[in-house]
């Protein structure tokens, strides 16, 4: 089943009527996320400029190449929706670890939980664009790096500094973190959801999820760590 979440494409402008460079620019710019949302990055600005009723060259006056139309969509898309309060969360001293996480995730996942933001995310990573590993290298370095820090900390293992933070560390999150994720995909991409309530859905997986995750974590750090650190040989 395809989801039929529906696509506002602008409008051309009224015959007659000139935009100003600001509202066409914004034309474009809205436009192009409905149609690379609904087609995928491949899709071609020759139709997406026949959709929105301009020629292509007036497309491309504002926009020199593709490339460039597909780095505004993700500043727009991605780069405007990221919330500053999520770092803040996931740094917050007065809260224990596992709950800063499920603050930090109830939040980011309701954020994300958008047609656009999904499909194209998707649509992204499938065509080769470097979109996908920019945005989780932010989510890497501001959410779960200072996570994990502080989770060694609040289960008195070493330090990032006296121990460095392995992959197997950031995959424990980004395995939890992706499956809310998908929670969204099945409905936003799959369209087969059943129309449960996706925040509900989440929540219950998160408490599935984090009572085990200090236990493992202290696991993992400790099959990483060299004999001299206190790990049996």
């Amino acid at each position: 089943m395809v989801s039929t979440h529906p696509l506002v494409v602008p409008s051309p402008a009224p015959s007659g009527r000139r935009l100003s460079a600001e509202d066409r620019e914004r034309q474009i710019v809205e436009g192009a996320i409905a149609y690379f949302a609904e087609v995928g990055l491949d899709g071609q600005t020759r139709e997406l400029a026949r959709r929105l009723g301009i020629a292509q060259p007036l497309l491309f006056r504002y926009f020199p190449t593709k490339a460039a139309l597909i780095e505004r969509i993700y500043e727009e898309v991605y780069l405007k929706r990221w919330d500053a309060g999520w770092e803040a969360t996931v740094r917050d001293a007065s809260l224990p670890c596992l709950e800063r996480f499920r603050r930090f995730e109830i939040d980011y996942q309701r954020t994300i939980d958008n047609y656009a933001w999904l499909r194209i995310f998707v649509s992204a990573g499938l065509k080769g664009f470097d979109l996908p590993s920019r945005y989780l290298g932010m989510v890497r370095a501001r959410i779960f790096t200072p996570l994990l820090t502080d989770m060694r900390a609040e289960s008195q293992l070493p330090s990032p500094e006296e121990q460095p933070l392995a992959a197997d560390e950031y995959e424990l999150l980004f395995g939890i973190h992706g499956a809310l994720v998908y929670v969204g995909l099945r409905s936003l991409v799959y369209g087969i959801d059943g129309g449960v309530d996706r925040d509900a859905v989440r929540a219950a997986m998160l408490d599935a999820a984090l009572p085990g995750l200090l236990a493992t974590h202290r696991r993992v750090v400790g099959a990483a760590m060299p004999p001299a650190a206190g790990r049996a040989p």
